[in-house]
Order: structure tokens, then C-alpha cells, then sequence
């Protein structure tokens, strides 16, 4: 899972800068032969072609190494350190960087176009073009960190589609809802208080985030100690996406069983609910925008993953999810009955969903 965070941190960075890289040569070169033959008559072969083929490796390069250096932080640093500290150590890292790249670039260039090029040591002090790269590369950073931070907290595509404008007016569209709450939770909560339970939540819901992109879930919001995941029906049918999600969340648990005990004496258990159908999603809100879900299907899914404690039952699914889905292929259904769920004057059929070795 790591090494595919990995490699889609690099790829990410590395069409971003290409392109950015690519745009800055075009910006500055594009339509300089015919400006500067107003100030001479000499005859200008400017190897314009080859400016795009170094701006090209320099974008390939720099996404690399910065696409490297974002996971290093996102996996290893991001919770070590304070936000303001972590952008001011990156930037140092890319100012440095780019001046590494700039003056090895140079070098090559020069060679190839046979120019003397100002990049002896100490070249950047003075020299126009770096600081004009240097400003380009600041702002195309920024641009790039803001992108970034706007898909986190929106979700993979959520703020794309928020800015093409595809919920300003209310879609109803087919959606999967899982609630994910935990086990004895104000029992945990009075054992270590508000502090190490805050971070004891913390690192749940770190290692839920961790499985997320595999299974393709959206989380669409965070309440208390409660996580509201979605999918569209084509990802969370797609493969059992939407069950093999909530096992794998608790074998990453499982799997970090000694850290609980060593940080908190205890271990975390989650119980969940899923349920589908027809949903209204739009954005509301002006001060801090967001997408609001509306309908029935969310009531239902909450009241589903209710009844856990009182079947003691891990994972409870709607009759109507399990007739649209494969997971009978993997999992066994047991039924549970026709439930009456609270504010509902239709009973619901439910099932209990476990894996085939369990009991």
C-alpha cells in the first residue's frame, strides 16, 4: 500500500512540474526571435526546441525529487511537526534544490548550444533568470500545495468537481454509505480522558485513512468518534470494495495491536452499517463550503450500524445493499430478521456479514 502511495506521490508531482516546466519555457522563449529582431539584424537560430527538451528533463527531475520529498513528509513528518515548521523546512530543501538543478542544467546547456551561461559558483546571487525561475517556481509550488491540500480535505475528485460547478444545483445520484463507529466509546473515553482519547482517535482513523484509497472509498465526513465513508456503486460493488474495506480497517488495527497497548492498554474495535440508495448531494454552506448528503439512505445506514451493540454483530448490511451486490461470494450473510428500525414504519431485513472462518 505504501509503495502504491509512493509511486502515485511521484507520478502526481512529476506531470505537474513537466507541465509547469513546460509552460515556463513557452512563457518566456515563445516569440523571442521575432521581438528581438527589432533591435537587430543578425540572423537568430535560437535553439528554442532544445529549451523544451532540458525544460522537459528538468520537470521529470524536479517531480521526482519532489514528489519523494512530499511522501517523506506526508508519511513520516506530517505529525511530528507543526505545519508552519514543515513548509518552511521544504522550502529551504526546494530552494537549494533548485538551485542544485538550475546550475547543472546550465552546465549542459551550454555545452550544447555553446554559449558561456553564468553558472560559476555563486552565479544566483545576481541573475535575473534564476530569480525570475525562482518566482515562477513559488508560485507554481503554492499552486500545486493549495491543489493538494483542497483534494485532502474534499476527497480524490470531490474538489474538481467542485469547481466545475457539478453541485451547485442538487444531483441525485445512486451512492453506497457506511458508518463506522466505535466500540465502547464513552467507556474508552472516561479510561484515558479527553486527551489521549482525542489521539487515540487520531490514530484510528490514521490507520482507516491508510486503507481507504485501496478499497476507493470517500470519507464524507467525521463525527466524534463516528467516520461516514462513501462510495458511487460502480467503486464500492467493484471487487467487494465497500465490505473488504471495513475487514482490512480491522486487520490494520489488528496488525498494530502492540502499538494500542503500548500508547493507550487498549484495543480499538469498530462496528459499522451499510445500506444504499438514491441520495441528493449538494453544496451548501458560503463561510466553509462542503457537500451535504440528503436523504433516507443516510438515516438508514446510521440506524443500521445502531443495532450492532444489540446483535453483536460487527458489520450489519440492508436487505437492499446485499440483492445489489457480490459479497456472497466471499463472505457469509447471516440473517438477522425484519428489524424495526427507529422513525421507520417499514421494517428493514438485515444481515450480518462475516467471514467464512469466522463464527
Amino acid at each position: 500500500m505504501q509503495i502504491k502511495k509512493f509511486l502515485f506521490s511521484v507520478l502526481q508531482s512529476t506531470v505537474f512540474w513537466t507541465l509547469a516546466f513546460l509552460i515556463f519555457i513557452f512563457i518566456k522563449y515563445n516569440g523571442i526571435e521575432e521581438e528581438l529582431r527589432i533591435y537587430t539584424d543578425d540572423v537568430l537560430n535560437l535553439p528554442i526546441a532544445q529549451f523544451y527538451n532540458y525544460g522537459l528533463l528538468l520537470g521529470i527531475t524536479m517531480g521526482v525529487i519532489y514528489g519523494m520529498i512530499e511522501f517523506l513528509f506526508d508519511t513520516h513528518l506530517s505529525k511530528r511537526l507543526a505545519l508552519g515548521v514543515s513548509v518552511a523546512i521544504k522550502s529551504v530543501i526546494y530552494f537549494i534544490l533548485i538551485i542544485i538543478l538550475l546550475s547543472i542544467f546550465s552546465g549542459f546547456i551550454e555545452e550544447e548550444i555553446d554559449i558561456d551561461l553564468p553558472n560559476e559558483l555563486g552565479w544566483w546571487h545576481q541573475d535575473p533568470f534564476f530569480w525570475t525561475t525562482i518566482l515562477y517556481f513559488v508560485v507554481t509550488s503554492l499552486i500545486f500545495s493549495l491543489l493538494k491540500i483542497a483534494n485532502d480535505k474534499f476527497g480524490p475528485g470531490v474538489f474538481f468537481n467542485m469547481l466545475l460547478g457539478k453541485y451547485r444545483n442538487p444531483q441525485e445520484e445512486e451512492r453506497i454509505l457506511m458508518f463506522v463507529d466505535l466500540k465502547g466509546s464513552t467507556k474508552i473515553a472516561e479510561q484515558l480522558g479527553h486527551q489521549a482519547y482525542s489521539k487515540f482517535i487520531q490514530d484510528c482513523f490514521s490507520d482507516l485513512n491508510n486503507v481507504l484509497r485501496k478499497y476507493e472509498a470517500d470519507v464524507y465526513q467525521y463525527v466524534g468518534d463516528e467516520a461516514v465513508l462513501s462510495w458511487t456503486n460502480q467503486k464500492g460493488f467493484r471487487n467487494n470494495n465497500c465490505v473488504n474495506l471495513f475487514f482490512a480497517f480491522k486487520a490494520k488495527l489488528a496488525k498494530r495491536e502492540q502499538y494500542y497497548l503500548k500508547h493507550y492498554n487498549i484495543i480499538p474495535h469498530f462496528k459499522a452499517g451499510l445500506h444504499a440508495g438514491e441520495l441528493m448531494i449538494a453544496e451548501v454552506g458560503t463561510i466553509k463550503k462542503e457537500l451535504a448528503f440528503h436523504g433516507d439512505v443516510i438515516n438508514t445506514a446510521s440506524r443500521i450500524q445502531g443495532l450492532c451493540n444489540q446483535f453483536n454483530a460487527e458489520l450489519l448490511v440492508s436487505k437492499s445493499f446485499l440483492d445489489k451486490s457480490f459479497i456472497t461470494l466471499k463472505y457469509k450473510a447471516n440473517l438477522i430478521g425484519d428489524i424495526e428500525l427507529k422513525g421507520k414504519k417499514e421494517k428493514l431485513e438485515l444481515y450480518e456479514i462475516r467471514k467464512p472462518n469466522s463464527n
